[in-house]
């Protein structure tokens, strides 16, 4: 804990606040407090283009950020600096807030400020919140170690102990609920939210429980309590979209636009979900609010710093459903004077195109454009699935099935399980294209298995770190091949015994052996790389986890 008059001279921090006078102020409290690094940010792009070069200690927030050009208040600034990853959940981001607004925000969402403060407040009060969440800070320190290097069991353990002891538990015990999702143990994570929610309400934890159960595709369930979650936290509005997300994966699109929409009467600005409003909407067949939706999404998103090419593509199939070709290509000329070029851009823009040409009915224009549209799309992996997705799609429609297997065979090399192997199949037979599922299905097998040779000559000559890539590069082809899995214990654990212990990738070598222990649990060598696992932990003094 900081001594209560004089907060360390080495902290920095970052003031997020419209009015001169106001920033004068704070200026004025901070160094009375002993605090020197001070920085300041006029509005919300500011501060995130400051919080993109370098970190702070403390964020302090004006919740009101008036009314500029990008629309946001300071929730809407914690939420885009979490997703994009701008700022870690243990940041210390206060938000600072009138009591009349007070009631409004402190409920508003899970990703809630480290803490609020009312204002008018005094330096005796500023100063205990940050001593206050600095202590919080320190008491997680320790997890949050474990976590960025790896070692997620261990921090759960760790966050076991702590949940059961101190001022902090309920702080370990979430943590130890998001470890075990990261882990992929749903289940879990459901048993932990359970417990959480047993000892009293909270909105947070029953949002992961609904988190962990969509997850496990449970998504009645999720929706059944999301609905009573809306109804007694009326403001949590992470839970309005993911309970659009849950009617949605259940075939009712129509009743997540509805939800979607209560959501945005409510708050307004976030365009993440007036994209997803957008998306349903065009879904469920109301093609004039998705036109509007995504007019607002590209509109709004001119004055962000996370502009996204796909708002333009979205915003042409709308238009092109209602039958306004000539606006469409007004917006394709915008997507090209108002984006800066490169691969994302180019597949959007070509992709754009396609939709264009086929909407006209010019096939051979919507054909070379959609080439095109594949040429740029595989290059580029920070397109998204869905959009990767409907271009398989368009490609499959136009008989380009070279296209939109490079696509789909492009989405199974990323490490980001944005396509399963099982999903590509799939996404071809649904579309009455069973040789084409057959026939992916049979590249993906050969192509695993061509790995698994490179991979043997890479063990051959001592590189154990490439051989283990090459493996789990493998697996991502062929998940369901027990002998690529076991393939990838043995290099895994080889490396770990030749180079050094690894925490997470000694974490995943043992999924992979549960897995291959419920698949095939009589298997000749699954005994063997059970007792070599131990063995390896030993060597390094690893606790056998409970």
């Amino acid at each position: 804990m900081q001594d209560n008059s004089q907060l360390s001279s080495q902290l920095s921090v970052l003031v997020v606040d419209p009015n001169p006078g106001m920033r004068a102020s704070l200026h004025n409290l901070l160094t009375q407090s002993g605090i020197s690094k001070i920085e300041f940010a006029i509005s919300a792009s500011t501060a995130i283009k400051q919080l993109g070069r370098r970190s702070y200690d403390v964020v302090l927030c004006e919740y009101d950020l008036g009314s500029g050009a990008d629309g946001q208040d300071g929730q809407h600034l914690l939420e885009d600096l979490r997703h994009h990853k701008l700022i870690s959940n243990r940041s210390i981001f206060i938000m600072l807030t009138s009591e009349a607004t007070y009631g409004k925000v402190v409920s508003t969402a899970e990703l809630a400020p480290t803490d609020y403060v009312l204002k008018p407040f005094t330096i005796e009060v500023l100063s205990k919140r940050i001593e206050r969440a600095l202590d919080r800070r320190a008491a997680l320190l320790d997890a949050h170690r474990l976590i960025d290097e790896g070692n997620l069991r261990e921090a759960a353990s760790l966050c076991a102990a702590g949940a059961a002891n101190g001022r902090h538990g309920a702080d370990f015990a979430r943590l130890r609920a998001e470890i075990h999702v990261a882990l992929g143990d749903l289940e879990g994570a459901v048993v932990q939210y359970h417990a959480l929610l047993a000892e009293r309400p909270r909105g947070w934890a029953s949002l992961g429980l609904a988190r962990a159960l969509a997850g496990q595709a449970r998504h009645a369930e999720a929706a059944t309590l999301l609905d009573d979650l809306v109804t007694s936290n009326p403001r949590l509005m992470a839970a309005y979209d993911l309970l659009a997300d849950c009617h949605t994966a259940l075939g009712a699109p129509q009743r997540a636009q509805r939800i979607l929409q209560d959501a945005l009467a409510i708050s307004p600005h976030l365009v993440r979900r007036l994209r997803q409003l957008g998306e349903v909407a065009l879904e469920a067949g109301d093609v004039a609010l998705a036109e509007k939706s995504f007019r607002q999404v590209v509109a709004r998103a001119r004055h962000s710093e996370f502009r996204d090419p796909e708002d333009h593509v979205n915003l042409v199939r709308a238009l092109v459903r209602k039958g306004e070709q000539q606006q469409a290509g007004g917006v394709i000329r915008d997507l090209e004077k108002s984006l800066r070029a490169g691969l994302g851009v180019d597949a959007c823009k070509a992709y754009s195109n396609a939709l264009l040409f086929e909407a006209a009915g010019d096939a051979p224009a919507a054909g070379a454009a959609l080439h095109a549209a594949v040429l740029a799309a595989v290059q580029e992996e920070a397109l998204s699935a869905k959009l990767k997705i409907s271009l398989a799609h368009s490609c499959l429609r136009h008989r380009l099935d070279d296209g939109a297997s490079q696509v789909v065979l492009s989405m199974l090399t990323t490490a980001d399980g944005a396509l399963s192997a099982s999903q590509a199949q799939a996404l071809f037979a649904n579309a009455g294209r069973a040789d084409l599922a057959d026939g992916i299905g049979r590249q993906l097998g050969q192509q695993a298995q061509d790995l698994v040779g490179v991979a043997a000559e890479k063990s051959r000559d001592g590189d154990w770190r490439g051989a283990v890539q090459t493996l789990l590069q493998a697996r991502l082809k062929s998940p369901a091949s027990v002998a690529v899995t076991v393939a990838a214990v043995a290099a895994i654990l080889r490396q770990l015994d030749e180079l050094g212990w690894d925490h997470a990738l000694a974490d995943r070598a043992a999924l992979m052996l549960d897995a291959v222990h419920k698949s095939e649990p009589a298997h000749a060598q699954l005994k063997g790389l059970q007792d070599e696992h131990a063995r390896v932990r030993r060597k390094y003094g690893i606790a056998t986890q409970a």
